[in-house]
């Protein structure tokens, strides 16, 4: 792997295309020229043209989409044709069921959900989880926040808007008494102490990836939720569903974003934990960080942006190391913890970092 070419050059894809281009040969392609400028080349162009998107992807051995999840499958559909390794940040589960379809006959790894949750938190999960002679529970969260909040909602998008609402609206799968189900998003709602600081945590859709297929019959319970500031879900429920702004999306994202534009100063929580037996001795694992922004090349960077571009690139250094499977799907629980830590970018996520730290 020589060649990546990058799709979607938002805070993220950027920052994406400057880390792998620290290794691999990179390209960016976005239909709007990017509002920073960045060291490799861009190609300006439509992913919804076919003709295009596939003669710009012949040229790459690797294609990274961080569009929303909306745009995804084209992206996967061309590089399954090419025989190119694909990865995403999708949290979308048909999108994903998609993707696994045509991975099935891939001459090349097909490598979605590889963010922050489905991604990292499901790699800290499954690590934890080896840990145990047998299983219990496994509890992932994940919170990506301004640190100093206002408003009653206690947010700010820095993340997708779009992605955000589908979280949002579709059903979660969870094991629960030992059987794989689906739960409502928004529901479910928990209180956990951070440091002294209340948060709320709820279901939301997608964050376990493949994790309940690959853990049924191995754990009573296994689910994942999104960590928000005390008060959020009951007022996503009443915009959502009480004044049924659920099946206008695009109206719900635009007010949001107006609402809550992204703030410069944010953290990103990441929590597991994993209860089980050690021979015979009931045990307890837990895992947290708080991520905050850093500098990457003298440049800031908020901790959204560089937590699920780093953990992306992780996942395509080990695919270019050859420590990962070659072809076919990858699921995020089967990448080893370890191995991630020692890549390039995996490093990023050793310990929580505090603004002003370089690279």
């Amino acid at each position: 792997m020589k060649n990546v070419l990058v799709v979607g050059l938002g805070k993220v894809g950027s920052l994406v295309g400057i880390l792998l281009g620290k290794r691999f040969s990179v390209t960016g392609f976005d239909r709007h020229k990017p509002a920073l400028e960045l060291p490799f080349p861009v190609i300006q162009g439509n992913v919804t043209d076919e003709k295009t998107l596939t003669e710009t992807l012949g040229a790459f051995d690797a294609v990274v989409s961080c569009l929303p999840y909306n745009l995804n499958l084209p992206i996967a559909e061309a590089a399954f044709k090419l025989g190119l390794h694909y990865f995403d940040l999708t949290e979308d589960v048909p999108t994903t069921t998609a993707i696994r379809k045509m991975a099935k006959t891939a001459k090349a790894v097909m490598a979605p959900q590889c963010g922050l949750a489905p991604g990292l938190i499901g790699i800290v999960g499954a690590d934890l989880a080896k840990r145990f002679t047998r299983l219990r529970d496994i509890e992932l969260r994940v919170g990506a926040l301004p640190r100093y909040p206002n408003g009653l909602l206690g947010y700010s998008f820095t993340w997708s808007p779009a992605g955000v609402i589908n979280e949002y609206l579709n059903d979660c799968e969870v094991i629960s008494n030992g059987a794989r189900k689906m739960v409502p998003a928004l529901d479910g709602i928990e209180h956990i102490n951070i440091e002294g600081q209340e948060f709320e945590a709820f279901s939301t859709s997608g964050g376990l990836g493949t994790m309940c297929e690959s853990f049924e019959g191995k754990v009573d319970t296994l689910n994942y939720k999104t960590i928000r500031y005390p008060g959020h879900a009951r007022l996503m429920r009443f915009l959502l569903y009480e004044l049924i702004l659920k099946e206008r999306r695009e109206q719900v994202e635009e007010i949001l974003t107006t609402a809550k534009p992204p703030v410069q100063d944010d953290v990103v929580y990441v929590y597991a934990v994993v209860e089980g037996w050690k021979d015979r001795e009931l045990a307890r694992e837990e895992f947290f960080r708080a991520y905050h922004p850093r500098r990457i090349d003298g440049r800031p960077w908020r901790a959204i942006s560089w937590t699920t571009a780093g953990s992306v690139a992780a996942v395509v250094e080990l695919v270019a190391d050859g420590l990962l499977p070659q072809k076919g799907f990858l699921k995020q629980e089967d990448i080893p913890f370890d191995a991630f830590l020692e890549t390039r970018n995996g490093q990023f996520f050793r310990s929580g970092q505090e603004e002003g730290s370089l690279v």
